[in-house]
């Protein structure tokens, strides 16, 4: 067997996208993997056959990435295959093509190409579509340009950014001033194209059904907020009823659940911006309580290797489906018609999207154990692997298990786990990491991460916590709002306390701590506080909340309702709950790694603690990754994933071994 190592990420296959035929007979589906030699990822669309159990590549183009089925046969999917439409992509031109394949052979044929930058695509039959696209309403129409126009256009659109509202920028997508997703209506047939929503507005969910759409959408001018209003739009009367207005709920999902109109949202009352969404029927302009609930509707695992998106979501029949995270695992969760909820599925990974089936059964993609991403299905309580996209690479790789750690603390127990080094001899001593997630309202488990397996293959105990302020165990533990730094420290220390005692063999002089955002954060927080650690990774991290709050796409709304406000009148709470605050402190070794495109903890984070610690003699070193945003670890370039993981290593073998 082989040991894992940083390139392997090149192997791996990652898959998303999961979508049932109409007649429950195919799931298609993304597959990508890395292209070293595009530095970039390939992906095509494959299709399992419920009925035969086989699986088969269906496009080879090597970009395709998302799709919708349009019928029972045929799938249509975003594409460039025109040069000549590639070029003016490329230039910025605002153009969409689809195309058409049948899943019973043939080629991929152009179905439509429409002047906008559609998001999505959601067919009302085989002509016309409800469209998802991003605009931008102080743009001209470029298509109503002339020639010499357009030419000038983007000339001039390359030499600056004008921005007049917050957030003015998006990790992602760079600066976002006045950009919104638009819904609109096309025709394919008559090449009619018209608007849905204002210029203004902002949707962030919609549903199609027969003749009506519903969505999810917020309008502001200025500066944005976190509610929204949910409204009923008849394609053919071209008539809008707001159902619910603006100004209250934080809403998630709405649907369609046969005569009624369900909802997901929350009010934020009692536990603010993370508080998790209760579920309601809309009822004449008012909301009515289905059923209460305390946990996240999406998944909030720490994963590594996977790309792409897909469905969390599912009413069909007599239930909403929806993923969870619960503990340290997903879960598929049903809500029925009388408010009862139900948890389907096993303590064994994560689940990155799904769908169900019309006998009852739910296909997904997922991690489970240790296992890298597959198609599952999942009936009658028992879980069926489908495909076999990562079993090769599996077969012939050491994965090292992760070991259960609980501790409890005060009756409240901490999920933890700890990953034995390859090779692991009791009677030998190796040097420890511990791993920080961001969030904090996400979480850990015991599902395969790249990053871990990596560092235990290098001969590393690897070890990590769910500390408070994470998700999966209910809106109470995960709310820790003016208490970064403090019951989180804590809880970090306790459990390295813990661990360094079940385990003799980790070198308690040979202790390094890394992790990203959140984790970032408290990599700043911990070394400032003590000299435990014999070196940090620190990444893309934070070290000044005040200039987070007023440098990043979410800081002026997420980060001020986190960690106490504004910095007027009184600065002082943001400030000493900074790491920034006690740089003067640091003795560690510290490696920061950062992006120069992430617009959610930007560099400025990582170059504030960077120069303080030059300044103060500490042993120091920045990587900066250019293009790069705050998904580097995830879904950066190839080259700087391995780069990343080649810096950490590194650093971690200089001040460890």
């Amino acid at each position: 067997m082989k040991p894992i190592e940083i390139q392997d990420l090149l192997e791996y296959r990652y898959l998303s996208g999961l979508a049932l035929s109409p007649d429950n007979r195919h799931i298609a589906f993304v597959v990508q993997q890395a292209a070293s030699d595009q530095n970039s990822y390939i992906g095509s669309l494959y299709l399992y056959d419920t009925v035969s159990q086989t699986t088969r590549m269906l496009t080879s183009g090597g970009r395709e990435k998302s799709f919708f089925w349009l019928d029972g046969s045929t799938i249509l999917f975003p594409g460039l295959r025109d040069p000549e439409l590639r070029k003016k992509k490329a230039q910025g031109e605002p153009w969409t093509a689809f195309y058409a394949i049948d899943i019973r052979g043939g080629e991929a044929c152009e179905h439509m190409r429409i002047p906008l930058e559609v998001i999505s695509a959601k067919p009302l039959d085989s002509r016309r579509f409800v469209l998802l696209a991003r605009t931008n309403s102080t743009l001209p129409d470029f298509h109503a340009l002339s020639q010499e126009e357009q030419a000038a256009y983007l000339r001039e659109g390359k030499d600056y950014t004008v921005l007049d509202e917050i957030p003015y920028c998006s990790n992602g997508r760079g600066y976002t001033s006045k950009w919104r997703q638009r819904l609109y209506f096309y025709d394919r047939s008559s090449g009619e194209l018209r608007p849905i929503t204002g210029e203004l507005e902002n949707v962030s969910f919609y549903q199609v059904q027969g003749e009506e759409v519903l969505y999810i959408s917020s309008t502001y001018r200025e500066k944005y907020n976190l509610t929204s209003a949910l409204t009923r739009y008849h394609i053919q009367r071209g008539s809008h009823q707001v159902l619910v207005e603006d100004g209250v709920y934080k809403m998630e999902y709405a649907g369609f659940w046969g005569e009624e109109i369900f909802l997901a949202a929350t009010d934020m009352k009692r536990y603010a911006m993370n508080e998790s969404p209760n579920f309601y029927w809309v009822r004449e302009g008012r909301l009515v309580l289905l059923a209460e609930n305390d946990f996240s509707i999406h998944s909030s695992m720490t994963l590594d290797c996977k790309l792409g998106g897909g469905s969390g979501f599912s009413l069909e029949g007599d239930a909403f489906s929806y993923i969870t995270t619960r503990g340290g695992s997903d879960y598929i969760a049903t809500l029925s018609q009388d408010g009862r909820i139900s948890l389907l599925g096993r303590d064994n990974g994560s689940i990155e999207c799904f769908a169900r089936g019309k006998e009852g059964e739910y296909y997904f993609i997922g991690t489970r154990g240790t296992r890298l991403q597959e198609l599952y299905c999942l009936r009658d309580g028992v879980e069926t692997q489908l495909t076999a996209c990562n079993e090769e690479y599996r077969n012939s790789h050491t994965v090292c298990e992760p070991v259960y750690f609980p501790i409890e603390k005060k009756g409240l127990r901490l999920d933890g786990w700890v990953i034995p080094p390859a090779d692991f001899d009791e009677c030998r001593v190796y040097p420890g990491i511990l791993s920080i997630h961001g969030g904090p309202k996400t979480a850990y488990g015991a599902a395969f991460l790249h990053e871990m397996q990596v560092l235990a293959a290098k001969g590393y105990f690897v070890f990590y916590v769910n500390p408070r302020g994470s998700d999966g165990r209910g809106d109470a533990f995960s709310d820790i709002r003016n208490q970064f730094g403090r019951v989180d420290y804590e809880d970090f220390m306790d459990f390295t306390d813990q661990v360094l005692e079940a385990y003799p063999q980790i070198d308690r002089e040979r202790l390094g701590v890394t992790g990203g955002s959140y984790g970032g954060y408290m990599t700043n927080w911990i070394i400032g506080h003590t000299h435990r650690f014999a070196c940090a990774v620190s990444q893309r991290s934070i070290s000044n909340w005040i200039t987070k709050i007023l440098t990043t796409d979410i800081g002026y709304y997420y980060n001020a309702d986190q960690v106490g406000g504004m910095p007027w009148p009184d600065p002082t709470p943001l400030w000493d709950c900074s790491p920034l605050k006690y740089a003067g402190q640091v003795k560690t070794p510290t490696l920061f790694l950062h992006s120069d495109q992430d617009f959610r903890c930007w560099m400025a984070e990582g170059l504030q603690m960077f120069t303080a610690l030059k300044l103060h003699g500490v042993q120091t070193r920045l990587c900066l990754f250019h293009g790069e945003n705050h998904e580097l670890s995830r879904s950066g370039t190839p080259r700087h994933r391995i780069r990343r993981l080649k810096e950490m290593t590194d650093w971690f073998q200089k001040y460890l071994e």
